[in-house]
């Protein structure tokens, strides 16, 4: 039976609610240092907070870039990547642009998440959207953000879909052991969450973490 040491550390413990209030994502803090979860994953508004919680403690603070869209300019994520670095990030989501993906514009695509690799010095998930996309377009997002330097690829941000076994199994076939997998959006049993993992996931967003650990609690019993 798989362990709550085995699952834990692969999973970032995610609050993208827009109306999330300070107390909660004080809860979250908590509750990732609690379980041994990687990282909170919450917007950049409440990087600060998560910081000053987990100062000297496990998890490390994700936040979002260009979510849930994309479709901002990168000059506006470039700047809102580095202010989340200054208030203390340590991991990036980054949300591709899908226009420019569909269009085939492949070098603003790569300039995109590469400024931002470069100039924050952090490590970057580029969230691909991977239920908007067609086979060819899933294969050409992961080369061009694996070239623009990204450590992660995500698929999805959630709000369009979520992560498939067989979209886990794809990038990790085409990144190999380069990068970092990490599967998102409706991972809500553990049983799921293993299947991703089986897959080749190395990260889970999910912000159902805490009723994972119940279950896996609950099959030791």
């Amino acid at each position: 039976m798989h362990t709550e040491i085995e699952l834990a550390p692969l999973i970032d413990h995610t609050l993208l609610t827009p109306a999330a209030q300070t107390e909660q994502i004080l809860q979250l803090c908590d509750e990732a240092e609690r379980y041994g979860f990687a990282t909170v994953c919450i917007y950049p508004v409440h990087v600060s907070t998560a910081v000053e919680r987990l100062h000297n403690k496990r998890p490390q603070v994700c936040t979002v870039i260009g979510f849930p869209s994309g479709a901002t300019t990168s000059a506006t994520k470039l700047y809102e990547a580095q202010e989340a670095v200054d208030n203390g990030a340590d991991e990036l989501d980054v949300v591709i642009n899908l226009s420019w993906l569909k269009m085939g514009d492949t070098r603003r695509l790569h300039a995109d998440i590469a400024a931002i690799v470069e100039l924050t010095g952090q490590p970057v998930k580029a969230i691909l959207e991977t239920a908007l996309l067609t086979l060819d377009e899933k294969r050409l997002a992961a080369e061009v953000c694996l070239d623009a330097g990204a450590r992660f690829l995500k698929t999805s941000t959630g709000w369009q879909g979520g992560a498939t076994v067989e979209d886990v199994q794809l990038l990790r076939q085409i990144g190999g052991d380069r990068v970092g997998i990490k599967a998102s959006g409706g991972i809500r049993t553990l049983e799921q969450a293993m299947a991703l993992v089986e897959a080749g996931a190395n990260r889970l967003g999910t912000s159902r973490g805490v009723n994972i650990m119940h279950e896996i609690s609950e099959a030791g019993d």
